[in-house]
């Protein structure tokens, strides 16, 4: 098994080349694969890997960036998305609930390990308006919105299961004591559970709960489980809460192909990509289906294609060192 100071070596390694190649002297994260946009999401990464790797002056630049481009005035939440050649940079003031879950959880973390109080502080308002805007009943469960506009009507909700982000609901309750983080995460595993469709019963990037409670993929999306559905089982390893039920039905889409692992899968017609998956898809493959004891021999940052497969690398990494640490504080 690989020991903790091989880890601490790859995972210092890989987040040098992942700042080389993606986070401006500002303190912006790239989205190389997506026109050179910034993200709250790609943020709350960068931050989150700063902490993970002790690298308190590179987490400030992100932070302060972050705070002073895309944080809202009027509420704590953050415009999702920077575009860089507008002349309006910010065109689009909705936020998006997995990246302000993340600047959150980067945040306390910060604090925590910097002794930094004004980060809790900027945690907690974040968590606060998270709770109070995004955490919403549908029929007979809660759910997370994606974001505070756009995804709830009388007939029905519409949501991002790769935004539930269960380490983070556990962080947020501890900073933010409120029965419904916990109940969310709850209500989120058994959604998880439920909500597997097509020939490997498999997630899709976007889902729909009607009034009644009836789930079902979004017919606002192509019917997928692709790049967004694979933080799915991510979030699951990294808060050792994956199911037999889940694992086993990734692991039997990645092997469909006898030549390649594909990207995505078609839940209605069970297509899959004509192509291979990346990298960083590949390293959450690895750490799936890893079985107990063994270490993940995950791809390099410096062979990732883009921003997202670098940062999926980097979260493999942070998961799977996290969940062997049974008494760690992202248990849930």
């Amino acid at each position: 098994m690989l020991d903790g100071r091989s880890a601490e070596a790859q995972s210092s390694a890989d987040w040098a080349v992942f700042k080389q190649r993606f986070v401006t002297s500002d303190g912006r994260v790239v989205d190389t694969g997506n026109n050179g946009v910034s993200h709250s999401e790609g943020q709350s990464y960068g931050m989150l890997f700063a902490v993970f790797n002790d690298d308190q002056a590179t987490f400030d630049s992100l932070k302060n960036w972050t705070s002073r481009v895309l944080q809202h005035r009027a509420d704590a939440l953050h415009s999702w998305r920077y575009v860089p050649n507008a002349a309006n940079h910010v065109p689009d003031t909705n936020n998006a609930t997995d990246g302000d879950l993340g600047i959150a959880l980067a945040l306390s973390r910060a604090a925590t390990r910097w002794g930094r109080p004004e980060d809790t502080t900027a945690a907690v308002a974040i968590a606060q308006d998270i709770r109070r805007y995004l955490i919403v009943n549908a029929a007979r469960r809660l759910v997370l919105l994606p974001a505070r506009l756009g995804f709830a009507s009388r007939a029905a909700v519409t949501v991002n299961l790769s935004y539930y982000n269960f380490v983070a609901f556990t962080e947020m309750a501890r900073i933010d004591p409120s029965p419904l983080w916990m109940l969310l995460g709850a209500d989120g595993l058994s959604l998880i559970a439920e909500a597997r469709f097509g020939r490997w019963q498999l997630p899709p990037d976007w889902l729909t709960i009607s009034s009644t409670g009836v789930v079902g993929i979004s017919p606002r999306w192509a019917p997928l489980s692709s790049f967004d559905a694979i933080r799915v089982p991510l979030n699951l390893v990294w808060n050792r809460s994956l199911s037999a039920a889940v694992s086993g039905g990734f692991g039997a889409f990645w092997t469909t192909a006898a030549a390649y692992q594909p990207a995505w899968a078609n839940l209605v017609t069970d297509q899959v990509s004509p192509y291979p998956a990346p990298s960083g898809l590949v390293a959450v493959r690895d750490i799936t289906l890893l079985s107990p004891g063994y270490a993940p021999n995950l791809p390099s940052v410096a062979d990732a294609p883009d921003y997202y497969s670098a940062s999926l690398i980097l979260l493999s990494q942070l998961a799977w060192r996290e969940s062997q640490s049974a008494g760690t504080e992202t248990s849930q």
